[in-house]
């Protein structure tokens, strides 16, 4: 046997004497011998709830960024600063709560990130300046960096049966159903009720209550190890899923942080309609086609998913670049759908391959290393389209982003598929 097999299987799992050592089970059935907790699922579902409202108030200013800019005066490339200021504090924020998280628990690393949500809904409740969006940003970029990996590592824990794949789908269906519920609540609403750019944040205030309740029921378990600020590490063992599935998922994410940013403003230029409600549309129709193919993936092997969405993921980049050189809404439907397919089948497969591979005593440290890959991926490449687009125009910045990003998930296609097939020669 080689190493790469000593080290990760073909489909993303660890090897055969770690999920033993660990209690994995990989596929769909209860661990033998395990009793759910009283009350565990309620507390597990709960926790998908904190995760999906955490993540709806984060993206409702999605539909809302046009009317900032005509309010307050600024360009697009105002809108992807703003969303790389949230970036910015995620992440060291990411870095800090996953570590502390195994170490005082859970409950004492939530409970403060969803006050400092509400305080970032609060904010751009009351915004009258460009200056406020960013601090709301930056406090709602405080709340996910401390909740995100916490959460997923908790929903991991919690998971009655003890499944971590089931763990990790209602993990991801909860993070793209938050981004895509919260542009079109918000659309909704800027579009046909009154007070556009405070009710969606009144409302979002008011749906973190029950989160902070279920926040409150988690147990309050200390590992007993000492807390203190380290670099990120990542262990060996986990190394080679983590960069294959990292590097997939930053791609994928890059995709999401278009959506997210400048994908309403394209859609109105497309159309020529000033609707929100459209802007918003569109982005939660790629993430709802992301939860379709989640659900439809949810069993099969990690690396299966991977290697199906990252194609489909690119032939919707392709589609998108088409749409707008040809103007066509047709052809912008079809890759916000091929997209989001592509997109949902990679996540659900990278998160899948790290949460198995993870060692359960760092499992929301190497989690919230994960999702700085994911962050990055959502706001690094957005910045880079908003300085193009404020010399080239909009259109001809998404068509290069979305040419060049294709082609990177065709590269990481085939070293996936030459991992693959080089794994099963060993075997």
């Amino acid at each position: 046997m080689s190493l790469d097999r000593r080290t990760v299987e073909a489909d993303g799992r660890p090897p055969r004497d770690a999920r033993r050592a660990a209690g994995y089970s990989g596929s769909s059935k209860a661990v033998p011998g395990r009793r759910p907790a009283p009350g565990g699922r309620w507390r597990f579902w709960g926790t998908a709830y904190a995760l999906l409202t955490l993540l709806v108030g984060t993206n409702l200013p999605t539909p809302l960024y046009r009317g900032y800019e005509a309010r307050f005066g600024f360009s697009p490339l105002v809108v992807t600063l703003v969303f790389a200021a949230y970036v910015a504090v995620l992440i060291p924020c990411l870095l800090l709560a996953g570590p502390a998280s195994d170490a005082v628990g859970h409950r004492w690393v939530l409970l403060p990130a969803v006050a400092v949500a509400v305080l970032g809904s609060l904010v751009f409740a009351l915004a009258d300046g460009t200056g406020w969006l960013f601090a709301a940003r930056m406090l709602q970029g405080l709340a996910v960096g401390a909740a995100s990996g916490s959460l997923t590592a908790a929903l991991t824990e919690l998971e009655p049966d003890g499944n971590r794949r089931k763990a990790a789908l209602v993990s991801t269906v909860a993070s793209v159903g938050g981004l895509g519920l919260g542009p079109v609540l918000a659309g909704l609403l800027a579009q046909y009720a009154p007070a556009p750019y405070v009710l969606p944040y009144a409302i979002e205030i008011a749906l973190l209550i029950p989160a902070a309740a279920a926040v409150l029921a988690l147990p309050a378990a200390r590992s007993g190890k000492r807390w203190r600020p380290r670099r990120p590490g990542i262990p060996h063992a986990v190394r080679a899923v983590f960069a294959t599935s990292g590097t997939a998922c930053f791609l994928a994410f890059a995709v999401i942080g278009l959506f997210l940013t400048l994908v309403p403003t394209y859609v109105a230029t497309l159309s020529g309609s000033g609707n929100l409600l459209l802007g918003g549309a569109a982005v939660a129709l790629m993430l709802a086609c992301s939860a379709l193919a989640q659900l439809i993936g949810y069993g099969r092997p990690a690396r299966t998913l991977e290697l199906a969405g990252l194609p489909l993921l690119a032939a919707g980049l392709v589609l998108l670049a088409l749409a707008g050189g040809l103007a066509s809404l047709p052809l912008l439907l079809a890759a916000t759908v091929l997209g989001g397919i592509g997109q949902g089948l990679v996540f659900l497969g990278g998160l899948t391959a790290v949460n198995q591979a993870a060692p359960a005593e760092r499992r929301a440290d190497v989690l919230s290393s994960f999702y700085v890959i994911v962050y990055l991926g959502v706001g690094l490449p957005v910045i880079g389209v908003g300085f193009l687009a404020a010399t080239a125009g909009l259109l001809t910045a998404v068509q290069y982003f979305a040419c060049v990003v294709a082609a990177l998930c065709l590269a990481v296609l085939l070293v996936l598929a030459f991992a693959r097939a080089r794994a099963r020669r060993v075997c």
